[in-house]
C-alpha cells in the first residue's frame, strides 16, 4: 500500500468514526428520531452505489446498545431496521426487474460499471443464494438486489429469500448490541453509557474496511 493510499484509508476511517460519533450523540439528545435514524440507515445501505459508502450496519449495531439502557425499545428497533432494509432491497429489485437491459445507463450506476460487473459475477457464482449471502457482505449488499432483478430472478423467488436474509441480518446486528449494552451496565458503567456504542462502531468500521479490501483483492 502506498503512502497516499494509506493516507486516504486513514482519512476514511477517521471520517467514519466522526460520523458514528455525531449520529449517536445526536440521537441520544433527540431520542424521538432514533427509530427514523435506524430505518434510514437500513434503507440507505440497500441503495445501489450509495449503500457502499453508508455505514448503516455500524449505526445499527451502535444504537442497538442503547436498548439495554432503556432509551430504545427492542421490538421497535427491529421493526425499523427490518422495514428499512426490506423497502430498500425491494425497490432496488423492482428497479432492476423493470430495467433489465438499462441499469448500466442510469446515474449513478453508469459511473460505477466495475462494481456492477463484480456484483453480476457474484450473482452468477452463487445464484439465488447470493441474495442471502450479500446481506452480510457490505461490498455487494447494495448491488445484488438490483442485479437479481435485472438478471431474471422472479419476485416470487426474490422476496421470500430476501426477507429471510434481512431477518437474520437484523438479528446479527441488533442483539449483539443489546448484549454488549447489558454487559457494560452490569460492569457498573451507567454514566457515559454511550462510550461502548462508539467503541463498537469503530470496531465495525474497521471490519467493514477489511471486508471491502479483501473483496477488492479477490474480485
Amino acid at each position: 500500500m502506498s503512502d497516499q493510499t494509506a493516507l486516504r484509508t486513514g482519512t476514511s476511517i477517521e471520517g467514519g468514526v466522526a460520523i458514528i460519533h455525531t449520529v449517536i450523540h445526536y440521537v441520544s439528545a433527540h431520542s424521538d428520531l432514533a427509530y427514523e435514524t435506524l430505518f434510514l440507515a437500513a434503507f440507505l445501505e440497500a441503495v445501489p452505489i450509495v449503500g457502499t459508502f453508508i455505514p448503516g450496519s455500524t449505526i445499527i449495531l451502535s444504537l442497538s446498545a442503547l436498548i439495554a439502557t432503556g432509551d430504545l425499545n427492542l421490538v421497535v428497533v427491529l421493526c425499523s431496521v427490518i422495514s428499512g432494509a426490506a423497502l430498500g432491497d425491494g425497490l432496488a429489485f423492482w428497479f432492476g426487474n423493470r430495467n433489465p437491459s438499462r441499469i448500466r445507463k442510469f446515474w449513478p450506476l453508469n459511473k460505477h460499471r466495475v462494481l456492477i460487473h463484480r456484483g453480476e459475477m457474484f450473482f452468477q457464482k452463487y445464484g439465488k443464494a447470493a441474495v442471502l449471502l450479500a446481506r452480510f457482505l457490505p461490498p455487494v449488499r447494495a448491488f445484488v438486489p438490483v442485479i437479481a432483478g435485472a438478471m431474471g430472478m422472479t419476485p416470487r423467488q426474490f422476496y421470500p429469500l430476501n426477507l429471510v436474509a434481512i431477518l437474520l441480518w437484523a438479528a446479527v446486528h441488533v442483539f449483539p448490541g443489546v448484549l454488549a449494552g447489558k454487559a457494560y451496565q452490569r460492569a457498573g458503567a451507567i454514566a457515559g453509557h454511550l462510550t461502548l456504542p462508539i467503541i463498537l462502531g469503530i470496531a465495525a468500521i474497521g471490519f467493514l474496511i477489511w471486508g471491502i479490501r479483501r473483496w477488492l483483492k479477490v474480485a
